[in-house]
């Protein structure tokens, strides 16, 4: 049962882009176990292409070791023994677990498979485990098969080079990680415990579920979640879901922007007891089931726009019959070019219903935001997401919510700058549109130890011009929330859409009481880089004294990841390419340009500033936009070297040896 709390404190409403820590983490994330866990992120470890190894275990080492050794795979972190099942119900000696025996699927069939024509529905039957969160999720995962890909890497199979060791990979957390498994399943009276395909002989439905209970802890501690969870950890997306009986009123321009963004989109029904469980209801609607999201359409229809949303039921056949489906008689009122167009292309179980029958009929819609690596090179919209690592700790950073007005201005901060304002408003207000999310890490692993996800919450506070600085007591009790989480939620993750004026804020992330210790992440779904290309060539056009041929991706891609937007704004805003450009003619001359960067604060040797020149300049000429990346690139420098050494570097040598040469790449 989900528990939901609410903080009493005044807000008004809503959003934001770009999240950078306060002071106080600084230390923290400059240590030298944060320095290299940094460098090894930044040489691309945690990422999709290059995953980190959970537990240490490296799959291609440990499966040419038993080829090598003519034996089969048998994993020392998971074993096939009691506790890998779980810790209560499940635990040793319980009535669920007695007579539990550990096969190989070699023992279970003559010959087993490990996908059989394509990942589909009828691979996926539940077992003797309440995960049907997670099953839904990666039957949503079999409609994609790119994303499918990704979590259950190709080429495994029992047949060449078996040696009963299998692989996937999961987000966990700001990473991705490769979970090796050995094959070995629990088996019941000669029956596959959990997770089985329908006919028996298929087995990477099973083996999927048992690596993610190896990630969890167990197979236990995947009992009861949410559709969400599963979305994000194979996808590594940002979720938000909301109650269509309290839809927000541009949710139709919402659901639009999501799936031209390529995001992930589910929709149920409430049941109200577990009667009602895939109850199938008088116009073919099934309670308690997963559907997806796949379209919008406008049509005109008697004279008026008709709005209408185009749903699947991953079962198939099992379809809506109400209005707009597939026979229905508001087909013959609309164009019948758009008619054959709309309805050509569906698939089996999908169908069109109008947006008011989908909000009358349909509970809850989940949205999962693809980031751009989950997302084909060819999309032409992208979210682009910041993430940050925290922690609650008793006695320091665990301050409880705003009831308790004593401790909450110890939570950790975090300094917020919206920009860009909506490009398509529901209103005339200006106001810029984000999505944040708070997610509180590995709580399934507490749950042997009788603990669970904690209840949490952020708070939005409006701040100006207070850079570097964590805000106190007095501040909290002068100043009400202008946007927060909608609750306070026992949930691994609360996220929320929110829409505020440009300006500058502070997210306040906790718990509801104090106290309270877990480690979370906090997540931005920001400006992609060519957003940022639009908003800067959008913003240099307007100065026509200024000599550019516009940013490059490459140069928005390197401001995105080596510095924070408020470091930026100040880069374009100030005066000093103007003031440096002597001679007026929207440009810099090497001379100019030593002369800016030296009023700037940065003082360098000769030797650095011929390499500045000859990575910025073209004959000597420095334009605006490489004044700005070369600026930017010495100020992130600067700001990384600030905790070793006073901010001036007098030789190139001193840089060499405390940071890497690829510096100007």
């Amino acid at each position: 049962m989900r528990s939901v709390h609410h903080c009493h404190v005044s807000a008004k409403t809503r959003s934001s882009q770009w999240v950078v820590p306060a002071n106080q983490r600084w230390a923290e994330r400059w240590s030298l176990v944060g320095a290299e866990k940094e460098r090894q992120k930044a040489g691309g470890l945690g990422s999709v292409q290059q995953a980190v190894r959970y537990q240490n275990q490296d799959f291609q080492a440990l499966k040419e070791e038993c080829l090598q050794n003519d034996s089969l795979f048998e994993d020392p972190m998971f074993p096939a023994e009691p506790t890998s099942l779980g810790f209560k119900e499940l635990g040793p000696f319980t009535a669920k677990t007695r007579g539990v025996e550990w096969k190989r699927p070699m023992e279970l069939t003559e010959n087993p498979q490990f996908i059989v024509g394509g990942a589909t529905r009828t691979d996926i039957c539940q077992g003797a485990l309440g995960d049907c969160w997670l099953l839904a999720a990666i039957g949503s995962l079999t409609l994609n098969e790119r994303l499918l890909h990704r979590v259950v890497p190709h080429g495994q199979t029992f047949n060449r080079q078996y040696a009963g060791i299998f692989h996937f990979q999961f987000w966990q957390f700001g990473e991705w990680v490769d979970v090796v498994i050995d094959d070995r399943l629990p088996v019941k009276d000669g029956e596959l415990l959990f997770v089985h395909s329908a006919e028996g002989s298929e087995f990477w439905s099973a083996l999927l579920e048992k690596a993610y209970a190896k990630l969890n802890g167990s197979y236990e501690a995947l009992s009861g979640g949410s559709t969400t969870e599963g979305f994000e950890d194979f996808t590594g997306g940002v979720s938000e879901m909301y109650e269509l009986k309290k839809a927000p009123r541009d949710l139709y321009r919402i659901i639009g922007k999501a799936l031209e963004r390529g995001s992930l989109l589910g929709c149920s029904i409430d049941i109200t007891s577990a009667f009602d469980m895939e109850a199938v209801t008088f116009k073919k609607l099934v309670k308690g089931h997963a559907y997806s999201v796949t379209a919008l359409r406008q049509v005109e229809y008697r004279g008026r726009q008709e709005r209408l949303i185009r749903i699947r039921n991953p079962w198939g056949q099992v379809e809506w019959t109400g209005a707009w489906s597939d026979n229905s008689s508001e087909w013959s009122s609309i164009d019948s070019a758009e008619k054959d167009e709309l309805l050509c292309k569906m698939e089996d179980g999908e169908f069109w219903m109008s947006f008011q029958e989908f909000l009358r009929q349909f509970s809850r819609l989940e949205i999962c935001n693809l980031t751009p690596d989950a997302l084909s090179e060819d999309s032409t919209s992208f979210w682009n997401t910041t993430m940050f690592e925290g922690g609650w700790r008793r006695g320091s950073t665990a301050g409880g919510c705003r009831n308790h007005p004593n401790t909450f201005w110890i939570n950790p901060q975090y300094k917020i700058c919206l920009l860009e304002e909506d490009d398509d408003p529901e209103d005339d207000e200006a106001a810029c549109s984000f999505l944040v999310a708070l997610m509180q890490k590995d709580r399934r692993r507490y749950r042997r130890h009788g603990q669970d996800v904690h209840t949490i919450g952020f708070a939005i506070y409006e701040v100006r011009g207070c850079h570097g600085v964590h805000m106190k007591k007095d501040f909290f009790l002068r100043h009400s929330s202008c946007a927060r989480s909608e609750t306070f939620i026992n949930l691994r993750e609360v996220s929320t859409r929110l829409r505020l004026p440009p300006g500058e804020y502070l997210i306040v992330p906790s718990t509801f009481e104090p106290a309270k210790e877990a480690d979370f992440v906090l997540r931005d779904m920001e400006i992609s880089v060519r957003e940022l290309r639009t908003i800067l060539n959008r913003v240099v056009s307007k100065h026509r004294d200024l000599q550019t041929d516009g940013f490059s991706l490459e140069s928005c891609r390197a401001m995105v990841s080596l510095m924070d937007v408020s470091s930026l704004c100040c880069c374009l805003l100030s005066g000093i390419f103007r003031e440096f450009d002597l001679d007026k003619s929207g440009c810099m001359s090497s001379y100019e340009l030593r002369l800016a960067l030296e009023n700037g604060g940065f003082k360098l040797n000769n030797k650095l500033y011929q390499m500045l020149v000859a990575r910025y300049a073209d004959s000597e000429i420095i334009d605006f936009d490489n004044f700005t990346c070369c600026l930017v690139k010495l100020e992130a420098m600067f700001t990384t070297l600030d905790w070793i050494t006073p901010i001036q570097i007098h030789s190139f040598q001193d840089y060499q040896s405390s940071k890497p040469a690829d510096w100007m790449a």
